[in-house]
Protein backbone atom coordinates (compact mmCIF):
# COMPACT_ATOMS: atom_id res chain seq x y z
CA UNK A 1 0.00 0.00 0.00
CA UNK A 2 2.43 2.43 0.93
CA UNK A 3 4.64 1.94 -2.84
CA UNK A 4 1.61 3.41 -4.65
CA UNK A 5 2.01 6.28 -2.28
CA UNK A 6 5.59 7.18 -2.28
CA UNK A 7 5.48 6.62 -6.38
CA UNK A 8 2.68 9.39 -6.75
CA UNK A 9 4.95 11.45 -4.27
CA UNK A 10 8.44 10.68 -6.11
CA UNK A 11 6.41 11.42 -9.31
CA UNK A 12 5.02 14.69 -8.06
CA UNK A 13 8.69 15.88 -6.95
CA UNK A 14 9.76 14.97 -10.40
CA UNK A 15 7.70 17.39 -11.91
CA UNK A 16 7.90 19.70 -9.78
CA UNK A 17 11.96 19.49 -10.58
CA UNK A 18 11.30 18.90 -14.24
CA UNK A 19 9.21 22.79 -14.70
CA UNK A 20 12.46 24.01 -13.02
CA UNK A 21 14.68 23.03 -15.36
CA UNK A 22 12.44 23.42 -18.06
CA UNK A 23 11.79 27.13 -16.96
CA UNK A 24 13.05 29.56 -19.66
CA UNK A 25 13.88 33.41 -19.38
CA UNK A 26 11.26 35.10 -21.56
CA UNK A 27 11.82 38.39 -23.13
CA UNK A 28 9.84 41.31 -24.87
CA UNK A 29 11.07 43.33 -27.91
CA UNK A 30 8.80 45.83 -28.22
CA UNK A 31 7.41 46.28 -32.26
CA UNK A 32 7.76 49.06 -34.25
CA UNK A 33 5.17 51.31 -35.36
CA UNK A 34 1.67 49.65 -35.26
CA UNK A 35 3.26 46.09 -35.25
CA UNK A 36 2.44 44.34 -32.02
CA UNK A 37 5.43 43.31 -29.62
CA UNK A 38 7.72 39.86 -30.08
CA UNK A 39 8.46 37.63 -27.58
CA UNK A 40 11.58 35.61 -27.80
CA UNK A 41 13.68 33.08 -25.87
CA UNK A 42 17.20 33.68 -27.13
CA UNK A 43 19.16 35.67 -24.43
CA UNK A 44 21.99 36.90 -27.25
CA UNK A 45 19.06 38.08 -29.59
CA UNK A 46 17.40 39.44 -27.05
CA UNK A 47 20.19 41.61 -25.98
CA UNK A 48 20.99 42.62 -29.14
CA UNK A 49 17.71 43.61 -29.90
CA UNK A 50 17.27 45.72 -26.48
CA UNK A 51 14.18 43.60 -25.30
CA UNK A 52 13.20 43.81 -21.26
CA UNK A 53 13.09 40.60 -19.41
CA UNK A 54 9.33 39.34 -18.53
CA UNK A 55 9.54 38.18 -14.54
CA UNK A 56 6.70 37.03 -12.35
CA UNK A 57 4.19 35.37 -14.14
CA UNK A 58 3.19 32.79 -17.07
CA UNK A 59 3.65 33.79 -20.73
CA UNK A 60 0.93 32.34 -22.78
CA UNK A 61 1.35 32.13 -26.52
CA UNK A 62 -1.62 31.97 -28.91
CA UNK A 63 -1.43 31.37 -32.55
CA UNK A 64 -3.21 32.96 -34.81
CA UNK A 65 -5.67 31.71 -37.34
CA UNK A 66 -3.07 30.18 -40.59
CA UNK A 67 -2.57 32.42 -42.95
CA UNK A 68 -4.66 31.66 -46.36
CA UNK A 69 -2.55 30.14 -49.37
CA UNK A 70 -1.16 33.20 -51.72
CA UNK A 71 -1.66 32.55 -55.12
CA UNK A 72 1.65 32.55 -56.84
CA UNK A 73 2.93 36.28 -58.26
CA UNK A 74 2.46 37.08 -61.52
CA UNK A 75 5.35 38.61 -63.83
CA UNK A 76 4.31 41.36 -66.38
CA UNK A 77 6.44 41.76 -69.17
CA UNK A 78 6.86 45.55 -69.92
CA UNK A 79 8.78 48.08 -71.70
CA UNK A 80 9.49 51.46 -71.25
CA UNK A 81 7.64 53.98 -73.57
CA UNK A 82 9.74 57.19 -75.44
CA UNK A 83 7.78 58.75 -72.34
CA UNK A 84 9.05 56.92 -70.05
CA UNK A 85 6.10 55.17 -68.88
CA UNK A 86 5.48 51.35 -68.84
CA UNK A 87 3.52 49.47 -70.93
CA UNK A 88 2.24 46.12 -71.07
CA UNK A 89 3.71 43.74 -73.38
CA UNK A 90 1.16 40.49 -73.19
CA UNK A 91 -1.14 41.84 -76.27
CA UNK A 92 -3.87 40.24 -77.93
CA UNK A 93 -1.12 39.15 -81.23
CA UNK A 94 1.31 37.33 -77.88
CA UNK A 95 -1.28 36.06 -76.44
CA UNK A 96 -3.27 34.30 -79.72
CA UNK A 97 0.43 32.95 -80.30
CA UNK A 98 0.88 31.47 -77.31
CA UNK A 99 -2.44 29.69 -77.73
CA UNK A 100 -1.80 28.77 -80.77
CA UNK A 101 1.76 27.12 -79.41
CA UNK A 102 -0.41 25.51 -76.99
CA UNK A 103 -2.91 24.01 -78.88
CA UNK A 104 0.11 22.54 -81.71
CA UNK A 105 1.04 21.17 -78.26
CA UNK A 106 -1.89 19.85 -77.00
CA UNK A 107 -2.50 18.03 -80.74
CA UNK A 108 1.15 16.56 -80.70
CA UNK A 109 0.72 14.75 -77.35
CA UNK A 110 -3.16 13.79 -78.48
CA UNK A 111 -1.69 11.78 -81.72
CA UNK A 112 0.68 10.50 -79.79
CA UNK A 113 -1.37 8.87 -77.00
CA UNK A 114 -3.97 8.10 -79.37
CA UNK A 115 -1.24 6.19 -81.35
CA UNK A 116 -0.29 4.57 -78.09
CA UNK A 117 -3.91 3.23 -77.28
CA UNK A 118 -4.16 1.49 -81.24
CA UNK A 119 -0.70 -0.03 -80.13
CA UNK A 120 -2.05 -1.31 -76.58
CA UNK A 121 -5.27 -2.24 -77.98
CA UNK A 122 -4.08 -4.35 -80.73
CA UNK A 123 -1.68 -6.19 -78.48
CA UNK A 124 -4.41 -6.64 -76.12
CA UNK A 125 -6.35 -8.43 -78.79
CA UNK A 126 -9.38 -8.11 -76.72
CA UNK A 127 -8.29 -9.78 -73.44
CA UNK A 128 -6.14 -12.06 -75.13
CA UNK A 129 -3.13 -11.55 -75.93
CA UNK A 130 -0.48 -14.36 -77.11
CA UNK A 131 1.50 -15.83 -74.58
CA UNK A 132 4.95 -15.00 -73.68
CA UNK A 133 7.85 -17.26 -72.74
CA UNK A 134 7.14 -18.72 -69.49
CA UNK A 135 3.54 -17.60 -69.45
CA UNK A 136 2.41 -20.82 -71.20
CA UNK A 137 3.58 -23.01 -68.26
CA UNK A 138 2.83 -20.07 -65.22
CA UNK A 139 -0.78 -18.72 -66.05
CA UNK A 140 -1.41 -15.99 -63.01
CA UNK A 141 2.15 -14.56 -64.70
CA UNK A 142 -0.33 -14.15 -67.96
CA UNK A 143 -3.38 -13.17 -66.07
CA UNK A 144 -0.97 -10.12 -64.29
CA UNK A 145 0.31 -8.81 -67.82
CA UNK A 146 -3.39 -8.89 -69.11
CA UNK A 147 -4.58 -6.90 -65.89
CA UNK A 148 -1.30 -4.70 -66.17
CA UNK A 149 -2.11 -4.12 -69.91
CA UNK A 150 -6.07 -3.22 -69.60
CA UNK A 151 -4.82 -0.85 -66.60
CA UNK A 152 -2.49 1.21 -69.22
CA UNK A 153 -5.60 1.07 -71.82
CA UNK A 154 -7.96 2.97 -69.37
CA UNK A 155 -5.11 5.20 -67.91
CA UNK A 156 -4.07 6.08 -71.87
CA UNK A 157 -8.24 6.75 -72.36
CA UNK A 158 -8.17 9.11 -69.42
CA UNK A 159 -5.41 10.59 -70.78
CA UNK A 160 -6.73 11.11 -74.25
CA UNK A 161 -9.82 12.84 -72.61
CA UNK A 162 -8.15 15.05 -70.60
CA UNK A 163 -6.29 16.38 -73.72
CA UNK A 164 -9.88 16.99 -75.08
CA UNK A 165 -11.12 18.81 -72.37
CA UNK A 166 -7.86 20.95 -72.71
CA UNK A 167 -8.20 21.46 -76.12
CA UNK A 168 -11.76 22.46 -75.70
CA UNK A 169 -11.36 24.55 -73.28
CA UNK A 170 -8.46 26.69 -75.81
CA UNK A 171 -11.60 26.87 -78.41
CA UNK A 172 -14.29 28.44 -75.22
CA UNK A 173 -11.70 31.03 -74.42
CA UNK A 174 -11.26 31.97 -78.46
Amino acid sequence: MKFPVLLSTFTLLLAGAGNAVWAQQIYRCAGGGSAPPEYINNAKDAQTRNCKAITGGNVTVVQGPAMPARAPAVRVAATTTPSGGATRTDSAPEQRARDSDSRAILESELRKAEAKLVEQQKEYNNGEPEKQGIESRNYQRYLDRVAEMKDNIARNQSDIAGIKRELSRLSASN
